[in-house]
């Protein structure tokens, strides 16, 4: 049974920088999880993606408001990934979700197997 646990939410200033880690566990290699993903959820919005990594290769994607300000990364040894999260913003506000492993589709538009239980970022 895969298990995705987030951490390292919590309060940020306007303009600051944050970062998250998802951790995996009981995946016996990165081919049990092809890609993995950060998604969010703002109050009253729609869970939207915001950076996916593929733990092969490494390709990325990312969505409009992160390009430039967050980077995805992934590292094997350890089971984790990561998001860097730099010139925040009010809007930053979120749950954020890790996922892993793209059932189909591909970046962005996965619909991925396993999710995290998400952890809060508010940014004032």
């Amino acid at each position: 049974q895969v298990q995705l646990v987030e951490s390292g939410g919590g309060s940020v200033q306007i303009g600051g920088s944050h970062t998250l880690s998802c951790t995996v566990s009981g995946a016996t290699s990165a081919l049990t999880y092809s890609t993995v993903g950060w998604f969010r959820r703002a109050p009253g919005k729609e869970r939207e993606g915001v950076a996916t990594i593929q733990t092969r290769g490494g390709t990325t994607y990312y969505s409009d408001s992160a390009k430039g300000r967050f980077t995805i990364s992934h590292d094997s040894a350890d089971n984790a990934a990561y998001l860097w999260m730099n010139n925040l913003e009010p809007d930053d506000t979120a749950m954020y979700y890790c996922a892993a492993h793209c059932l189909r589709g591909w970046g962005l538009t996965c619909d991925f197997r396993y999710w995290g239980q998400g952890t809060q970022v508010t940014v004032s």
